[in-house]
């Protein structure tokens, strides 16, 4: 799935398809940042980033919390994701 595909739930009527899209949205973004966090170790990206791998990290570890705070919320409200 790419962020274009989550653009129709974003719009939707029903929260329960915006809360779908959010979630999604934010797996692709950590699993991007996730991706690029592994080639800046490995030292094979293609730019040099401005901002510190552990500023980066620090990113990804709120993306997975909030993340995981999506999916309680989701067993809660009882949304499919």
């Amino acid at each position: 799935m790419k962020l274009i595909d989550t653009v129709e739930m974003m719009n939707s009527e029903n929260y329960k398809e915006r809360f779908r899209a959010e979630y999604f949205q934010l797996d692709i973004r950590i699993n991007g940042l996730s991706n690029m966090l592994e080639k800046y170790k490995e030292g094979t990206l293609a730019f040099t980033p401005s901002c510190s791998y552990e500023v980066l990290y620090t990113q990804l570890v709120h993306m997975e919390s909030y993340k995981k705070s999506l999916e309680e919320r989701a067993k809660i409200e009882n949304i499919v994701l």
